[in-house]
């Protein structure tokens, strides 16, 4: 039964490697995908299947040639948005997996999201994802790439989105766990296929991140950029479910010190300059050096921009509130409306600021 549920969407898989050529003497390996955990199938997908109308009997030239026309009109009834590829980058096994856009959005799924989450938060992670790479292959935009994937759309980490393939989506599950995992993986792809974040008639750039401090953050206050529906918005649920809401972690002073370039003796006298409207740190003043909230996190490895900090001794302890930048939906936020009865558009339209959702295939035909 599982297998089923991967076949709906997959009829084969291609095996590439860094050079676009196939696994064996730069030749396509075609296999059919099997229900067999563990198998080796063909790792890209075939395009979808045209049907074929079935020649009238008593007229064979007629209805051989009505057949063709009926197959042309079935070529022609398939959106540009149908024919949109993902050429992803599988950074350990050092190969591109080729994919139609719709299996993709289920691999990001698979690895953006806890299977356990209510029907509804998944479906708004597979519209966001969905958003993400839509708005990536329209502008041709390769960033976060290097140039061993340079024949590539994406790669399979954080640097994009993460990105589960078809083997160790295979592999992740086993018995009735497998079945209804799949199912709910494909149920959450199915019921928003073509679906997109909008503004103003433009894909969004649909921004995630794993827990709030109870709010979202303006992009302004955590990028160079500003984006009018990345506003910051309240997200209350984060803090009574999510297992990452809070973390204190530890350090010698002089480990502190030396990640952010500034004397010990400077420490002591730190000092929280102003926050942003989402409740993070913006400017924090250590001696005559000064750093934004996103420098302390990135440059100490913190969980978040929000945090306190005790020195005791010569260590300082520093207790963060929050994971991930605080841009755009929050996921345990979205998991914490579903629970509450909200709908995948109701999440979407509570994070992502003035927006709507459209069907990707109206704006590209």
């Amino acid at each position: 039964m599982w297998g089923l549920l991967l076949v709906m969407l997959v009829r084969g898989v291609v095996y590439l490697n860094e050079r676009g050529e196939g696994k064996e003497s730069g030749q396509t390996q075609e296999a059919a995908m099997t229900a067999t955990a563990g198998e080796e199938g063909v790792q890209e997908s075939a395009e979808p299947a045209i049907a074929q109308k079935k020649p009238v009997q008593d007229k064979p030239a007629s209805g051989q040639a009505a057949a063709g026309q009926e197959e042309a009109k079935s070529a022609k009834a398939l959106s540009a948005y149908d024919r949109m590829w993902v050429n992803v980058y599988l950074t350990e096994e050092k190969r591109i997996e080729k994919m139609p856009i719709e299996l993709y959005v289920r691999g990001v799924l698979a690895g953006e999201m806890p299977i356990d989450f209510e029907l509804e938060a998944l479906k708004a992670q597979a519209i966001a994802a969905r958003t993400y790479i839509y708005k990536r292959l329209l502008q041709q935009d390769r960033s976060g790439l290097g140039d061993e994937a340079k024949q590539a759309d994406v790669n399979d980490t954080v640097m994009n989105q993460v990105y589960v393939s078809l083997s160790q989506l295979l592999s992740r599950w086993s018995g009735t766990d497998k079945e209804a995992n799949l199912a709910k993986l494909n149920e959450a792809v199915e019921q928003t296929k073509g679906q997109i974040v909008t503004y103003d008639g433009e894909p969004i750039q649909a921004s995630f991140f794993s827990t709030s401090n109870g709010y979202t953050e303006n992009a302004s206050d955590y990028w160079d950029m500003d984006l009018p529906y990345l506003r910051s918005v309240a997200s209350p649920w984060d803090k009574t479910i999510s297992p990452k809401y809070k973390e204190t972690v530890t350090m010698s002073l002089k480990a502190f010190s030396a990640k952010l370039g500034v004397k010990k003796s400077a420490v002591s006298q730190m000092r929280i300059l102003d926050t942003t409207e989402g409740k993070r740190i913006k400017t924090v003043l250590i001696g005559r050096d000064k750093f934004s909230g996103r420098e302390i996190r990135e440059k100490l490895g913190l969980a978040s921009s929000q945090f306190h900090w005790t020195i005791l001794d010569d260590e300082i302890r520093i207790t963060t509130f929050g994971y991930g930048h605080g841009v755009g939906m929050s996921q345990w936020g979205a998991n914490g409306m579903a629970m509450k009865g909200q709908t995948a558009d109701q999440i979407l339209a509570h994070y992502y600021t003035g927006t709507k959702l459209e069907k990707a295939a109206g704006l590209l035909d």
